[in-house]
């Protein structure tokens, strides 16, 4: 047979342990990532670099600065010597001008007197220059033959030697005609007093 117990069984009562140590609880402590702290430093380091380059470029646009202004103001102390020696040229040339005019000064006053004292009627001169020894003369003639005497009586001078006729033009005009030339001759200084005795002296002797 079979027997079906229908009592709710007793529960058991569970005794503790008189020695037994109460149950310890563990927490998990979190730990920071490596990777987080490398970003930290990264980051760190970036705004370093950052404020350390804007200093350099400050640095290198107070310098860009600087080099600029002195720059300009070389290039003011450069204009100021160019034009100092270009001043310096203009003087030079003038005072050579104004030594060789006191050097030729007496030739000058001979070669003017000889040129006009000689020159026949209706022939004028219109430019005159002097280089050295070389005289050079522009000038007009009512005709040919006019020149021709002009170019004799400066043969004729003793202060003029090697006479050429360069050109001799026929210019018409409404009213008249006339011929344009160009001369050229070599001008004999007078000789001063010490090379005339000399001259004489040696005349003399012969």
């Amino acid at each position: 047979m079979i027997r079906i117990n229908l009592l709710k069984p007793d529960k058991k009562e569970v005794k503790e342990a008189p020695f037994a140590a109460p149950p310890v609880e563990f927490k998990e402590k979190r730990r920071t990532p490596l990777w987080g702290l490398i970003l930290l430093v990264a980051i760190a380091a970036i705004v370093v670099l950052f404020f350390y380059l804007r200093g350099e470029m400050t640095k290198e646009q107070d310098l860009l600065a600087q080099a600029q202004e002195e720059k300009q103001s070389l290039q003011y102390v450069v204009a100021k010597l160019d034009e100092l020696e270009k001043q310096r040229d203009l003087l030079q040339r003038k005072i050579r001008l104004i030594q060789d005019l006191k050097a030729i000064q007496p030739s000058a006053v001979i070669i003017m007197d000889e040129l006009s004292k000689h020159l026949p009627e209706w022939v004028w001169l219109t430019e005159t220059t002097y280089s050295g020894m070389n005289v050079r003369l522009k000038g007009r003639s009512v005709s040919n033959n006019l020149l021709a005497d002009y170019i004799h009586n400066l043969e004729e001078s003793p202060f003029f030697q090697d006479v050429n006729l360069i050109s001799s033009i026929q210019r018409r005009t409404r009213n008249d005609s006339f011929y344009e030339f160009s001369l050229s001759t070599r001008f004999l200084p007078p000789r001063s007093e010490s090379e005339t005795q000399s001259t004489t002296a040696e005349g003399g002797q012969k």
